[in-house]
């Protein structure tokens, strides 16, 4: 899995970017994912392990998310 901060979280709190450790491009992240893995809003500088996915426009997104103590 691949590993991150959010670094950026959206103005109504519903998306944000995670930077990820290998420095890496930055990973879009959607509340939807954050809330599958049991939390209800998405946190800056909140750490995540996770598995990269390609939407549809090409970009990468977090999905299956774990939370890193």
């Amino acid at each position: 899995m691949t590993t991150g901060t959010v670094r950026y979280v959206g103005p109504h709190g519903g998306w944000g970017f995670i930077s990820r450790d290998d420095k890496q491009p930055k990973v879009f992240l959607h509340i939807s994912e954050v809330q599958a893995a049991g939390f209800d809003e998405i946190v800056k500088g909140q750490r995540w392990a996770f598995t990269l996915k390609a939407g549809q426009d090409g970009r990468m997104s977090a999905t299956d998310l774990e939370v890193i103590a």
